[in-house]
């Protein structure tokens, strides 16, 4: 190999390898420094594989189609369950399922487990919030967190409507639906949900 193709490795290499450990370190901030990472959750989370998507590809057909469960609800409650021996820390969110889209049934309480370093990292819930989410399947632990970060996660605002971030108004400036709204209603998303996997 030449010493060209050598330098241009260990370039590669040095420019790489920071954000990689830095996802085994620490996970949800490596989603929070690249939002056009779309991670599933992994067997480990401390061991996850980037799958790097194209940038300006994320738009909500990508989450919508990479959640296995979409409800809007209330969160009843907060819990570390007791670690068994060689497992991972988690800590266990039950919601009142208020409007179901996929994959739940209104009314229902609905409890999801999820890593302990999103939670320590900011990925964080209280009692009494009302959010609509877009999760992931669960893994093979059992675990799942909201599609592609922040983007998969929203509040509500005091009437009711769903108050979009300026990140997640931009990634979704061209879906049909929800394009140009800042405030859409449930009835929105759902309707988006819809159109994204091909339903309508």
């Amino acid at each position: 190999m030449s010493g060209r193709s050598c330098s241009r490795l260990l370039a590669i290499f040095c420019l790489l390898s920071p954000c990689v450990l830095h996802a085994q370190d620490d996970l949800s901030a490596f989603r929070a420094l690249n939002p056009r990472v779309l991670l599933p959750p992994d067997r480990d989370p401390t061991r996850t594989l980037l799958r790097a998507v194209p940038p300006g590809t994320i738009g909500f057909p990508q989450i919508a189609r990479a959640a296995g469960t979409i409800f809007s609800g209330t969160v009843l409650g907060i819990s570390r369950p007791a670690r068994r021996a060689q497992s991972i820390e988690t800590v266990a969110i039950t919601f009142r399922v208020d409007r179901a889209i996929r994959g739940v049934i209104p009314g229902e309480t609905f409890t999801i487990s999820q890593w302990i370093g999103l939670w320590t990292s900011g990925q964080r819930y209280r009692i009494g919030e009302r959010v609509l989410l877009f999760l992931y399947p669960p893994s093979k632990l059992g675990l799942t967190s909201c599609v592609s970060a922040p983007l998969g996660r929203f509040a509500f605002d005091a009437s009711g409507r769903i108050a979009l971030s300026a990140q997640q108004l931009s990634a979704f400036r061209t879906d049909s639906v929800l394009g140009g709204k800042s405030r859409p209603t449930l009835s929105d998303f759902a309707l988006a949900v819809r159109r994204a996997s091909g339903e309508e």
